[in-house]
């Protein structure tokens, strides 16, 4: 029965992702509409799917993403990449907390080393949305406040309406938010509908924001925007910008840190 089960929801699924390539666009309820199957149902099988095919979740339902060539990576496989420069990205990050700060990290490898970091700090407290971070610092003698929402499994992070409501009663002295692109058109953006929603409400609420990301990140756009360059305080990287972007982030006067 598990396997007659099991096919029978993967030969759902691939009827979802043709429909995906058709439409570009799926909601939930038309998921529920068309194939005769729980909301709860229809959730899971997007999930799974963002996980094997080109598809991103959105706020409600689903897109697909087969004009896009860059994918999102699981936690597990960002760690590894480029670990030696944004462990000195991490360090650097850390240089600008001192006790007393109340700190937001997003989730994001870069953030997570910061955590790791500061797991020996004392008079700090950190607000995150990011289930790992939150676990990172776990028995250490910072405070820890975590957000609402549900967890997104690629990243760890907590998103949706609850975390964002959580959040608007918040004060954050300085935010620092993990990336998957910035460029002068596009400011800082992200794969994730969810996790741009909830760095939004996070920015919102901080008095400076940090956008902390590898020189892989740059001068790339990816489908989500979660500010304009003008929003940030300072950017964290590991080589000297340049170009357009370089030029803007010196028009706004905003604050750039570089790696030695």
């Amino acid at each position: 029965m598990a396997d007659t089960s099991g096919s029978k929801g993967q030969r759902r699924r691939d009827a979802i992702l043709q429909l995906l390539k058709q439409q570009g666009r799926l909601t939930i309820q038309e998921l529920v509409e068309r194939f005769g199957i729980s909301e709860a149902t229809a959730r899971r099988d997007l999930e799974q799917m963002e996980g094997d095919y080109p598809v991103i979740r959105t706020i409600g339902g689903a897109m697909y993403d087969g004009m896009h060539t860059v994918r999102e990576l699981p936690f597990a496989e960002k760690e590894g990449l480029s670990i030696l420069e944004k462990e000195r990205i991490a360090e650097l990050a850390t240089s600008l907390i001192v006790e007393g700060d109340v700190i937001g990290l997003s989730g994001g490898t870069t953030n997570f080393l910061m955590a790791k970091l500061l797991k020996s700090r004392k008079g700090i407290t950190v607000v995150t949305n990011a289930v790992n971070i939150a676990m990172e610092l776990a028995g250490s003698p910072i405070q820890v406040v975590v957000t609402g929402g549900i967890m997104r499994h690629n990243s760890f992070e907590l998103c949706g309406p609850l975390g964002e409501g959580m959040v608007g009663h918040l004060h954050i002295g300085k935010m620092f938010i993990g990336i998957d692109g910035i460029s002068a058109a596009g400011g800082i953006t992200t794969y994730s509908e969810q996790e741009a929603q909830i760095a939004k409400a996070l920015i919102k609420r901080s008095h400076s924001t940090y956008a902390v990301f590898d020189h892989t990140k740059t001068d790339r756009t990816s489908l989500f925007s979660i500010a304009p360059i003008a929003d940030l305080g300072g950017v964290i990287t590991d080589v000297p910008l340049e170009g357009e972007l370089a030029k803007l982030l010196e028009e706004q006067r905003i604050a750039v840190y570089v790696t030695g």
